[in-house]
């Protein structure tokens, strides 16, 4: 296997002109994702924007001319929900990967690396399989489950060999194999091909089933998780000189990346139970990121989770009107947007 690249640190460098742009950057993303979050609504719908907005307007106390029932279910309950699920899946993704990128000191991390995706990957197959998948609570409560019990084998083998980066990369190897033998072993022995079916679409990863408790979930998750990592975002930057040098900075290194393993693993854990497996988004956006703004985690991280958003909003609309009327997952366009995309970032980083 090839050796992963290492993330050389930076210096920052605050020269006005820099701040200038990193400010312009974030303006310009947080606009795009209002922007993105509305046209997303409309993509792929045969509604007018009157109604939309009549729709959304109702739902929100003001007063508009209300929608039949059925069009307003469309709107408010299946097509919303699915664009702001998009949106905090994708930055949550972002975030993990950023934050892995820079505590394994590897180009390579994502959300996956620990295993927590396999783990609720069987947690989902174990419910499908019992039939007690008749709601999608259900199937996002056996995947949040399953990614919890994965990460707390990955952090009691790491309490017997240690946090430095390569364990971290070994053990969630290890964890994420034995999963996904799990997962592969029990769907055999089920034998119940609309299991295997349904199953495996949830694996590639879909927004069809978004709904509003998952957006509300996963929502004040993101917003604590992001909230750490921003406070560690110090912390972040002297990982990428090294635990010697970050200890020497005055770094609790033992501490700080048990806390962020334990708050990337919880944000992979409730995304990956929300919709499934959505690969690349975490190993990308990150890299194209640094690629605009710098290093530094301040500014990384929130203009990660803001492009992540956008990303994998504009992911699924695409699926929707590419491929439509079939719904194909959204997970198998981010994989065939995602490797060209990565080969690009490659070229522009000097590593290809």
């Amino acid at each position: 296997m090839a050796e992963a690249t290492v993330l050389e640190p930076v210096v920052d460098t605050p020269e006005p002109v820099q701040r200038k742009k990193n400010t312009l950057v974030v303006v310009l993303s947080l606009v795009v994702l209002v922007v993105s979050l509305v046209l997303g609504v409309r993509v792929g719908v045969s509604t007018s924007w009157a109604e939309i907005g009549r729709s959304v307007g109702g739902h929100l106390g003001l007063h508009v001319v209300p929608l039949p029932r059925l069009l307003d279910s469309l709107i408010w309950d299946l097509r919303v929900p699915r664009v702001l699920l998009a949106a905090l899946v994708g930055a949550a993704l972002a975030v993990c990967g950023a934050v892995l990128q820079s505590i394994t000191r590897n180009s390579l991390a994502d959300p996956y690396l620990l295993g927590v995706s396999s783990g609720a990957s069987t947690g989902a197959v174990i419910v499908v399989v019992l039939g007690f998948a008749g709601s999608q609570v259900g199937v996002t409560g056996g995947a949040l489950v399953g990614a919890l019990v994965a990460f707390g084998l990955l952090m009691l083998l790491l309490k017997r060999t240690g946090l430095d980066s390569v364990r971290i990369v070994l053990t969630g190897v290890v964890v994420g194999q034995l999963f996904a033998a799990l997962t592969s072993l029990i769907l055999l022995a089920s034998g119940d091909s609309d299991s295997i079916r349904a199953v495996t679409n949830w694996l590639l990863g879909s927004l069809a089933s978004a709904r509003w408790p998952s957006v509300v979930v996963c929502a004040v998750v993101l917003a604590v998780g992001l909230l750490v990592v921003w406070l560690c975002s110090s912390a972040l930057d002297g990982f990428a000189f090294g635990t010697d040098t970050a200890s020497s900075l005055g770094i609790d290194v033992r501490t700080t990346r048990t806390v962020l393993l334990v708050t990337t693993s919880v944000l992979t854990a409730v995304a990956v139970a929300a919709v499934g497996a959505v690969g690349f988004v975490g190993l990308i956006v990150p890299h194209g990121v640094r690629f605009m703004v710098g290093p530094l985690h301040r500014r990384l991280l929130p203009l990660s989770a803001v492009v992540g958003a956008v990303f994998l909003v504009w992911t699924d609309a695409l699926t929707r009107v590419i491929f439509t009327p079939l719904e194909v997952p959204v997970g198998v366009f981010t994989a065939l947007l995602g490797v060209p995309l990565f080969l690009l970032v490659l070229r522009k980083r000097g590593e290809l």
